[in-house]
């Protein structure tokens, strides 16, 4: 008897438990968001209407067409071309890090040396290092190497591509680590026994087993990139050929004028690709973290 009324005490108390993390959920949920909701309200909102009362609903939704129109034919921010070049450099940056540091991870698990541990630590401790620390050098070391190599490196794509792969690595390569210790060793000797040579082996046999940690790897990277405003203002310059998304967008705002329509809904553009990425490749990312976990 009273061995039944303690599993129901328990019971109850296992349930209300999950009331308590449903109702914190919900509240944390409302608290994210707001600003999304903030954004997307006020980009249909002229700037009048968003100094007066920004968290009223808007009078007209088709402002938010207009706002999109003034945006895409502004004759000072070719928002269209800074769009183009975000795509490009985010797609280019993802391609060499999901790559080169699925390669590097791989070459680092199977070969276990003492010049491998050390050399992952160095990657490892390379996620510490402030960004802030190396702004400095990297800039001029971009613009020395350049002048070296004849090769112009600050101000376009490849010396971001560049930059992006070394600052991107030493987390990805630490992820795909964890995942690639787990693989059976088995199934590369069976390659190397039918003549698979070293690289056909990593592509035809490691990287489709890597899928889901690459979808993470790709998402997590992809975030950074896209929204990332500090390292392309340093390597591409605020009145450059080449431009992200990110300076575009903060050109809307002047000395003395901000136009906070514009800002909004440029802003609110930006957003969309990775909120369409990100749903469609959501099943992946849980798949990848939790398959990394677990390995």
């Amino acid at each position: 008897m009273n061995l039944t009324k303690v599993q129901k005490k328990s019971h109850s108390t296992v349930k209300w438990n999950l009331v308590l993390l449903e109702l914190l959920t919900v509240i944390l949920f409302i608290l994210f968001m707001i600003p999304f909701g903030m954004v997307v309200l006020n980009s249909a909102k002229t700037s009048k209407e968003i100094i007066f009362n920004a968290i009223a609903l808007p009078s007209d939704w088709n402002q938010l067409v207009i706002n999109v129109s003034l945006i895409f034919n502004n004759p000072t921010v070719d928002y269209l071309g800074a769009f183009v070049d975000s795509t490009l450099i985010t797609v280019f940056s993802l391609l060499v890090i999901a790559l080169f540091s699925s390669m590097c991870a791989w070459v680092l698990v199977r070969n276990k040396t003492i010049w491998s541990a050390i050399l992952f630590m160095v990657f490892v401790s390379a996620m510490v290092i402030p960004f802030q620390v190396l702004m400095y050098p990297l800039v001029r070391w971009m613009r020395i190497s350049g002048d070296f190599l004849h090769f112009r490196l600050l101000g376009t794509i490849p010396g971001i591509v560049f930059a992006y792969l070394g600052f991107g690595s030493p987390l990805s390569i630490f992820i795909f680590h964890g995942f690639i210790k787990n693989i059976p060793y088995e199934l590369e000797e069976a390659a190397t026994i039918d003549g698979c040579s070293r690289g056909r082996t990593f592509f035809s046999i490691v990287f489709p087993l890597l899928q889901p940690i690459v979808v993470t790897v790709l998402i997590l990277n992809g975030i950074w990139i896209w929204n990332d405003y500090l390292l392309p203002l340093l390597m591409l310059g605020s009145n450059g050929i080449v431009q992200t998304i990110p300076i575009a967008v903060t050109a809307f705002a002047g000395a003395y004028l901000k136009q906070w329509d514009l800002i909004l809904t440029s802003t609110l553009i930006a957003m969309l690709p990775l909120i369409i990425l990100y749903l469609f490749a959501q099943r992946y990312i849980i798949k990848g973290m939790v398959e990394g976990s677990i390995k």
